[in-house]
């Protein structure tokens, strides 16, 4: 007969880290810049009040439990507050994307069935534009006080801060099963309409203490901590809940991510840790590079969405900030793997340990990983064999948001990219397997092409295209953007790949141009290249 333990059973809710926050960190600050220009101040025990003020407001509103709520806005407060207080009383947190099309927002609240959507006022000529396209939304609530609302609007709205201002925060937090719908992410849709990745209570809290971990992000309340990284993009990549989890004091940049205001912040408010996609950090490095300036709390940033080049890596370890790589996805709340080096690493050089943290990094306990050939034989972890990456865990969707049909395999879920895991367990992409360069029935992998040219003093971005060839089917295309002032010629940067790539991976041609265009998660859209390069003539062919 079976032993049953005899521990006592709680729910794990979201609304349990805000009330934590606030009972055992509740004078830790969290910092604001507004979209009203200012900066504002105030404690989780101010933040935790507030957000059962908003569970109390929509509940007057008329939301139940399930249904879902949308928000465009940037990191700050009001948002926080939000996260909290809609995912408290039961509803579902639904964070759009405003860098999307209009369009893909409007299917996407549709699709959601958003009751009421919660905007910044930087969003309001968005809203109005999509609004008459979202019949089912009974109300837009822009974050703002009664001061700030605007004086004309072609939409209806309501005042967040009247709103909130109307409750006496006595509210409970109820109690309910950890497995209901807590929060809602949409993929950015790259190809086709975006898909829903509908996370629960209990996969958000599971995923908020894992990525806290020591050799996960490493969270703890000595830190001070800055997402760059939006809230709008996989929940702030689950810091909103992580942080308050271990009472780090939270910073939040609002709108401003330029690297002078980004710059700003940093030092004033003491930032120690921060996380982002790469096109920020460039931004930011430029910044400092070009202004002879140094960090003076600023030691450790998680960098994802996309691989970081090694030249960036070197670039801000020469500002004594230590790069972690981590790497993820929407449809896995979204952290998978962190690159945090093993106590026998100490001992290598710097060349060796270099090489180690250009890879995505090992898993973090609750996700397992594997990768498969073309028939889905595993293949063996000897950091050679390439293959595609499938991974399962309780925070890793099952299916997608109002769609029936089943993307796992096996109970596996296919992440749509190509990898290497060495015999330490440490995976490294080698390539999207939409993005991956066949050539003559070989494979060239594009995110190694990028990170040499990135390393070039002239070059600002780079990204590497398939071109059709008569004979070799397809061939390495270098799509370049010049740093300002900067020249290159295509035979110097051609050249710039000897003895870093074998012969035969070095791209066929270099093509210039202004800019390379970005996803609305800040990845560079190869799918639009591919396009724009489609008829492109390599001198070889």
């Amino acid at each position: 007969m079976a032993l049953m333990g005899q521990m006592m059973s709680a729910p794990l809710l979201i609304s349990s880290i805000i009330k934590h926050a606030a009972r055992y960190y509740g004078s830790t600050e969290i910092v604001s810049r507004r979209t009203e220009g200012d900066l504002h101040r105030y404690t989780y025990r101010d933040c935790e009040l507030r957000a059962r003020k908003v569970a109390q407001a929509l509940g007057a509103l008329g939301v139940q439990q399930g249904e879902r709520v949308g928000t465009l806005a940037w990191n700050g407060y009001r948002h926080l507050e939000v996260y909290y207080g809609v995912s408290g009383m039961g509803a579902v947190c639904h964070t759009i994307n405003p860098r999307l099309f209009p369009e893909q927002i409007a299917y996407i609240v549709n699709h959601a069935e958003d009751g009421y959507v919660f905007f910044d006022l930087t969003f309001l000529p968005l809203v109005e534009g999509v609004a008459p396209h979202c019949p089912n939304v009974k109300g837009w609530v822009a974050m703002t006080d009664r001061a700030h609302m605007p004086a004309e609007s072609k939409v209806p709205l309501l005042c967040y801060e009247e709103l909130v201002d109307a409750q006496d925060g006595n509210y409970e937090w109820p109690l309910f099963d950890e497995n209901l719908a807590s929060s809602l992410c949409y993929t950015s849709g790259t190809t086709g309409n975006p898909k829903g990745a509908l996370y629960s209570h209990r996969s958000t809290v599971l995923h908020s203490y894992a990525s806290a971990l020591p050799d996960a992000l490493g969270c703890s309340a000595h830190d001070v901590i800055l997402p760059v990284v939006p809230m709008f993009h996989v929940n702030a990549w689950g810091l909103p809940y992580s942080v308050p989890l271990v009472g780090a004091k939270l910073v939040f940049p609002g709108a401003k991510l330029d690297g002078a205001s980004l710059y700003e912040l940093f030092e004033q408010e003491k930032v120690t840790f921060s996380a982002g996609v790469p096109t920020v950090w460039l931004g930011l490095l430029q910044y400092v590079q070009s202004n002879n300036l140094e960090f003076s709390t600023f030691r450790r940033t998680v960098i994802g969405g996309s691989a970081a080049p090694p030249a960036m890596i070197r670039a801000l370890e020469a500002l004594d900030v230590e790069v972690i790589h981590a790497w993820g996805m929407t449809e896995m709340s979204p952290l998978g793997t962190s690159c945090k080096l093993l106590a026998k690493h100490d001992a290598l050089s710097d060349a060796d340990r270099h090489k180690i943290q250009e890879k995505q990094g090992r898993v973090i306990y609750g996700v397992d990983m594997k990768i498969v050939d073309g028939e889905g034989k595993e293949l063996p972890w000897d950091g050679k064999a390439f293959g595609d990456l499938m991974v399962r865990g309780p925070w890793i969707i099952d299916r997608y948001y109002r769609n029936d049909s089943n993307p796992l395999v096996d109970g596996w879920f296919p992440t749509g990219d190509v990898a290497t895991i060495d015999e330490d367990g440490f995976m490294q992409i080698t390539d999207r397997s939409k993005d991956v360069i066949k050539s003559g029935g070989e494979w060239i992998s594009s995110i190694d092409i990028e990170n040499v040219a990135a390393a070039h003093p002239a070059v600002h971005m780079a990204a590497c295209i398939s071109a059709y060839h008569p004979k070799w089917d397809e061939r390495p295309l270098l799509v370049v953007v010049k740093k300002p002032g900067a020249e290159v010629t295509r035979e110097e940067l051609l050249q710039f790949f000897e003895g870093k790539v074998a012969k035969w991976w070095i791209p066929d041609d270099v093509a210039f141009v202004t800019e390379i265009p970005l996803t609305a998660t800040g990845k560079m859209q190869k799918l639009k290249l591919r396009e724009q390069f489609k008829d492109y003539k390599l001198p070889a062919a």
